[in-house]
Order: structure tokens, then C-alpha cells, then sequence
């Protein structure tokens, strides 16, 4: 009955379309579905039998579009490796529908988003970018709200299986219009990772101990990491060495290089304790330090509300330079966000305050140092701890949540083809073993399922932390950047001369608030220009003031404090994880 109701879910459009030339047949597709479902598509959150009615819908869902090459793109990422090496021929096999999925740069899939927003014409049937753009996409008109299209337009190729409640990060791709944008492919956090093995080694507690005063275990807050790092490069004993290697208590990367601002925009400014508490995002100041009034941004410099130069701002970019430079490796400072990953794998890395969880697939090899015999990690993720400007209710870290886009200037056959296939490497069928792939999560049925509760221990931490409730305060950027493409550049240029010396922290941040108030303006203009651009959300700056003021008035922009180290303090990390299991 089942199977029988998907297929009159699809009758309505398959007529009267003009089908592409193609030599698919149906039991050929039939074919390649049980045999992808026994040989890959394993284990799953679904029966073989749930598993191969979605296939069948997929199929005849599919059948106006059968011979038709689509072509789509995302970052080169293990987990869009495999969709573009399996996922696509597995759909083509099914559904007759050919896939070209191209693996580029983010940097890149951005420029080709913009390009073909601009010149309205069309490059790619659809696009993995990140979440990070929601501002971007719900203020534009180029961009095909997902809700409207799954109503009208796209209804007949909408999965009834597709479940988006079951999606942990639909809330990111929501707009201020409470409509989705765009549908969540991977996502994963910027974490604290550390050396479970030497954190919890008796002769290394007992000296830190008898360094510090307090126990070494998970640094709740800045000050505490900071004593760690300290230790483990400087003190460890007596030289910084462990069984006779040199060791170091940070790792980092700090190139002049465009991922040098994700390292800011991802959230940095409110683990130090910029912005206002709030989740998804701080209100009404952000983790960008960008201030709305009714969803308008209204500024980022202080003098106009925002806090992207306020005290905890450069608070955080102080101590970004001052660790990079006293506790990582001498080369850290040379390296990008690609470079820099890999290295705490090497064995010599402590601690990492901002680690991506995108790299716990290369962290847990076999052989690698840094991994047992058994195969468990010698290390584990952990949230990571703030500074001292933060406040209950601020959000603690970042998600990175690529998502699928569709856009207007896509024509309608290919637009309804390339979101069967955004569904089909979501589906329930096959993202529990994309999520043991790549391990970025976007459904909560996977993250509890016996698989992961079975092998939990090989992922130190990661599948504890995304089945807890903290996973909620690690949200994207929000809704509060109009023009993220445009404001995003701005970031890893002002902190490059930070790294560098050529400007003060204080100096870097203003240049940067400066910059983004300047483009707020434009988009501003933009608006009156072109009526409609932005709607009721379209920036509209504050009148400057004093910035005392803003300092007077309740929330962010905080004045700055007397002390920025406060008290030290650490968890035990075990006695941690046994609270996550217990709130969940």
C-alpha cells in the first residue's frame, strides 16, 4: 500500500512532460536499488523495505527528467567526496537522471553563486554553501525560498519521506520570514580538542597541580586555557617535552589568507563574549558585533550600537595574536585553515581551542600517533571555553551547515532534477552511512541511532556532544549579515595586520567596524534605489553617538573590564559527558 501511494504521488508529474531521450529502464533502476541498498547503503535508520520504497519514489518521481545531465557543486569536503564519487552514481543508476558533481574551493562555489546571481544566467542546477548566507539569501530576490517551492512549483518532486523536522539544523536555514531557504547537506561544530591520554596521566596532573593550584581537566574559560597552554609548551617536565618530544599547548593558523576569516566569523567574538546572549544568535547585537532593530541591521561600530570594535572584540583578537605567537608551533603563524588542520594528528598538539570536527574523520586513522591499538582516540572534543566577557546565553561556538540552494535563474526542468538529487543524498536511506563517511551529522535520527550509540568510543566525544542538548548553543552565522560574500572579505584582511603588527588589536577591530558600517550604508542605498531589495529587513544605519552611550545602555556593547582573566576553572571531562547523557 505503501509503495502504491508513492506512485500516485508522482503520477500528476509525469504528464504531459516532454521526457528526454534516455534508455532507462525501470527495472534496471530497480535493480541498482537493491543492489546499492545491500552493498552501501548499510546500515541505515530505515528497513531494506522503507529503504527501497523511497528508492522507488525517487524513480518514478525522476521520469520527466530521465537522460538529462544536471550539474551541481560544493566544497571539497570527505563528505561531498563521497556524494560526487558514490551518491551520484548511485542516483544515476536509479533514477536514469545523469549527476555531475563538482568539488571546488568554498571560496569558489561563492564566486560562482555570485556570478550567476548577477549575470542571471545559469552555471550549476544547484548549490552546497553554507548556511552562513541565510542573511544574504532572505534579503535578495534570487534565491527560491524552499518553503514556497515545496508547496507549489517543486510539490510533485518533494519527497514524502523527506522529514525536515528530523533535520538538527533546519533553524539555520530559516529567514527572518520564518520561511526555509535551503536544505542542510553536512554540518559540523568548531570544538575543544585535547589529549584525553595526557590530561588524565597521573604524573602530568600532579604537576600542573603543583604548578596552578587547581586540577588540569577542560578549561571552562580562557584563563584556564591559557595556564594549560602555558604548561604543556613551557613547564611539562621542566622543559615542554613529553617521552622526549617537543610539545605545545595551542595549535592555530595565522596566513594572510581568506580562511583566516573564518576564524573570526566563525564565531570567535562570541566565545570571548562579544554580543548579546541569544540562540541561534546573540539579539539584539550578534556574534559579528552587527546590531538589528526588527531584523534591520543598524551597525556594527560602537558609536552605532555594535560591538565589532567594542572592548570583548578585541579582547578576543588580542588574545588570538598573544597565543598564536607564545604557545603554538613557530610555523602556525605561517599556515592556513587547511595547513593548520591536519597537525594536531602528528602527535605534539595538547589542546586546540577552535578544531573543527570536520577533521575527526582523518583524526581517527589507524597508525596514526594519536590513535590506540584498538583503534580508539587518544584524544577527545569538548565544548569550548569562553572568555571573560561571555554571559549565560551567549552561544559558546559555531555549526558549519552546507546546505542545498536553488536559485530563480535555473530553468524549471533542471531546478525539480537537481533537487530530486538534494533530496536523495539527505534521504533516510543513505545519510546514515554518508554521516559514518564524512561524520557531519544533519539528522538527529542518525546521530541516535544503535550504530553510533554502539560505536561511540571511536569518535572521542563528537557523537556525546551532538546527542546532547549544549550542541544548541554552536549555531552559524545568523540572519543578522545582509551581504555575507561582501562583509566576510572584510575579516581576514584586518586580522592579517594584527598577526602581522602593522595595527593594533583596537586599531584592526576599528578598521573593520568602519568597513562593515560602510557597506551596511551602501546596502542601505541599495534599498531606497531599488524598491523592494531587502524588504522590511534591509539595513538602516543608526545616527553615530558617543560611544559612552552605548556603553551606558543595557547588553552589548559591554565597557571594558577591570580584569580579563578572572578565576581559572576546569572539568573533569568524564563527569561532563555523564551530565550530557543524563539531560538528554
Amino acid at each position: 500500500m505503501g509503495a502504491a501511494a508513492l506512485l500516485l504521488v508522482v503520477a500528476g508529474c509525469t504528464q504531459g512532460a516532454d521526457k528526454p531521450t534516455s534508455d532507462f529502464k525501470e527495472a534496471d533502476g530497480r535493480a541498482a536499488a537493491q543492489r546499492w541498498v545491500s552493498e552501501e547503503f548499510t546500515p541505515s535508520t530505515l528497513s531494506r523495505d522503507e529503504q527501497l520504497a523511497e528508492m522507488e519514489w525517487f524513480m518514478k518521481a525522476a521520469a520527466p527528467y530521465r537522460g538529462m545531465q544536471i550539474n551541481v557543486v560544493s566544497e571539497t569536503i570527505t563528505t561531498h567526496e563521497y556524494e560526487s564519487r558514490q551518491l551520484a552514481k548511485a542516483f544515476t543508476e536509479i533514477t536514469g537522471i545523469r549527476i555531475k558533481h563538482d568539488l571546488i574551493q568554498e571560496g569558489d562555489v561563492i564566486e560562482k553563486l555570485q556570478t550567476q546571481i548577477q549575470g542571471d544566467q545559469n552555471i550549476y542546477d544547484a548549490y552546497v554553501n553554507d548556511s552562513d548566507l541565510i542573511g544574504t539569501h532572505s534579503r535578495g530576490d534570487y534565491v527560491l525560498p524552499l518553503s514556497d517551492y515545496m508547496a507549489g512549483e517543486g510539490k510533485n518532486v518533494t519527497s514524502p519521506t523527506l522529514d525536515l523536522d528530523d533535520f538538527i539544523g533546519i533553524s539555520f536555514t530559516t529567514g527572518p520570514d520564518k520561511k526555509i531557504y535551503q536544505l542542510p547537506d553536512q554540518q559540523f561544530a568548531n570544538l575543544y580538542w585535547f589529549r584525553y591520554d595526557w590530561f588524565t596521566d597521573p604524573d602530568i596532573k600532579k604537576q600542573f597541580k603543583d604548578a596552578y593550584g587547581y586540577d588540569l581537566g577542560v578549561p571552562v574559560n580562557w584563563a584556564a586555557y591559557e595556564d594549560i597552554a602555558d604548561f604543556f609548551t613551557n613547564k611539562v617536565n621542566d622543559d615542554g617535552t613529553i617521552d622526549g618530544k617537543k610539545v605545545y599547548g595551542h595549535m592555530d593558523y595565522g596566513r594572510k589568507d581568506p580562511s583566516l576569516g573564518w576564524r573570526f566569523t566563525d564565531s570567535w567574538l562570541s566565545m570571548a563574549g562579544n554580543g548579546d546572549p541569544g540562540i541561534p544568535n546573540g539579539l539584539p547585537v550578534d556574534d559579528w558585533g552587527i546590531r538589528v532593530e526588527n531584523c534591520r541591521p543598524v551597525g556594527s561600530s560602537v558609536t552605532r550600537g555594535g560591538d565589532t570594535n567594542g572592548p570583548a572584540a578585541v579582547y578576543a583578537l588580542t588574545k588570538y595574536v598573544d597565543w598564536l605567537k607564545k604557545y603554538a608551533p613557530k610555523e602556525a603563524a605561517g599556515m592556513n585553515f587547511s595547513e593548520a588542520g591536519p597537525v594536531p594528528a602528528q602527535g605534539h598538539i595538547a589542546q586546540q581551542i577552535f578544531w573543527y570536527t570536520s577533521f575527526t574523520a582523518d583524526m581517527t586513522k589507524p597508525g596514526l600517533s594519536v590513535v590506540n591499538k584498538d583503534g580508539t582516540p587518544k584524544w577527545r572534543i569538548a565544548p569550548s571555553p569562553h572568555g571573560a566577557y561571555w554571559k549565560d546565553g551567549n552561544k559558546l561556538g559555531y555549526q558549519d551547515a552546507g546546505s542545498w540552494t536553488l536559485l530563480k535563474s535555473t530553468p524549471e526542468d533542471r531546478r525539480a532534477a537537481a533537487w530530486l538529487y538534494a533530496q536523495f543524498v539527505t534521504s533516510k536511506t543513505v545519510s546514515l552511512k554518508k554521516s559514518i563517511v564524512g561524520l557531519t551529522f544533519i539528522r538527529d535520527s542518525d546521530i541516535r541511532s544503535d550504530h553510533f550509540a554502539d560505536n561511540a568510543e571511536n569518535y572521542g566525544g563528537l557523537i556525546e556532544f551532538y546527542g546532547s542538548p549544549a550542541r544548541k548553543q554552536w549555531t552559524p552565522t545568523g540572519t543578522n549579515v545582509p551581504d555575507y560574500p561582501k562583509l566576510a572579505q572584510l575579516w581576514w584582511q584586518n586580522v592579517a595586520t594584527a598577526v602581522t603588527g602593522e595595527t593594533t588589536a583596537q586599531q584592526s577591530m576599528d578598521n573593520l567596524a568602519k568597513q562593515q558600517d560602510d557597506i551596511l550604508s551602501r546596502l542601505e542605498r541599495l534599498s531606497r534605489e531599488r524598491e523592494g531589495y531587502g524588504g522590511q529587513c534591509a539595513p538602516k544605519l543608526n545616527p553615530e553617538r558617543d560611544a559612552q552611550y552605548w556603553y551606558d545602555q543595557p547588553g552589548a556593547p559591554a565597557p571594558k573590564l577591570a580584569d580579563e582573566r578572572g578565576k581559572p576553572e576546569t572539568l573533569d571531562y568524564d563527569k561532563l559527558v555523564a551530565t550530557w547523557k543524563k539531560s538528554d
